[in-house]
């Protein structure tokens, strides 16, 4: 078992009587069926239904004061996220606070891991990306021994999460410039249809329902170095794509479902900066849905 802190993430609170209702009504998911113990991979949306953050978001246990949730976000974009919600607020009675600066996450894969405390929660993206747990910074390191995990650095973490097929923001997709589908958000749980209204519902919906999305994230399978993200992917002289964060000879992708398709019935390679890539998976890149829990 094995577990590493993650300091590339930080931590957002939003608490009080109206603090359900009010995330339920900006984000993809559906923050009305949450119960502590448990986390929904999620989204803010701008109103053109592109990806300004995203986050796990999971319950407190009960409190006084009313309901208490926390983000799990990206701690570069924490502050501004916080600033974010708090221009939503209007006269909704929530309290918006930035944490990061006294909790930290720490992941816990590779083994069978029991609730590690009262703010663990299995990761809802994929079973393989394994435990989440949000506490003191100061606590994260007793955590990780109480669970008998070797703690390794966060190269090991991203690679596992390449190897889930999971894409990061700020690396496989940059965030105000892609839409949920392409980023298969709405085959990891982070996008539920069924719900009500939402900033940026409309156009999530009408790709959902249209079969619109035209890129989509996949894991790609590299011979050997790998491209820079952000390099240029192509197929003879035609662009198919963008490459993003890659380890141990397997990487992420941003690409085009049909210059891809067509690219590989035809037996053209891709390559991006002069390197060879090959598509993991077709059918994943097509909208399949993954090996994912609920």
């Amino acid at each position: 078992m094995k577990a590493t802190f993650l300091d590339d993430r930080g931590v957002v609170q939003v608490s009080g009587d109206d603090a359900r209702k009010f995330l339920n009504g900006l984000f993809t998911t559906d923050v009305g069926k949450l119960h502590p113990g448990e986390a929904r991979f999620g989204a803010l949306l701008t109103p053109q239904g592109k990806i300004v953050i995203d986050f796990l978001v999971t319950q407190v246990p009960a409190s006084e004061g009313g309901e208490r949730f926390l983000l799990d976000c990206p701690r570069a974009l924490a502050q501004a996220l916080t600033d974010k919600l708090n221009v939503y607020k209007l006269r909704a009675k929530v309290g918006i606070t930035n944490l990061s600066d006294q909790l930290g996450v720490i992941a816990i894969w590779g083994g069978a891991v029991a609730a590690a405390s009262e703010l663990s929660f299995v990761d809802p993206r994929h079973g393989d990306l394994g435990l989440r747990v949000i506490a003191p910074q100061a606590e994260l390191g007793g955590i990780a021994a109480q669970a008998g995990a070797e703690v390794v650095g966060a190269d090991a973490y991203e690679a596992h999460r390449i190897g889930c097929s999971v894409p990061r923001g700020g690396l496989d997709f940059m965030y105000g410039d892609a839409f949920p589908h392409e980023t298969n958000m709405d085959l990891l749980h982070g996008v539920d249809i069924g719900k009500g209204c939402y900033v940026g519902q409309e156009v999530v919906s009408r790709m959902h329902h249209r079969g619109t999305t035209r890129t989509r994230a996949a894991q790609v399978l590299l011979d050997g170095l790998s491209p820079e993200p952000g390099t240029p992917i192509t197929a003879g002289d035609k662009s198919v794509g963008t490459m993003g964060s890659a380890a141990q000879q397997k990487g992420i992708a941003l690409l085009r479902i049909d210059r891809t398709t067509e690219a590989i019935e035809a037996g053209t390679p891709l390559t991006a900066g002069g390197l060879t890539l090959r598509v993991a998976d077709l059918d994943a890149l097509q909208g399949a849905p993954k090996q994912t829990v609920a």
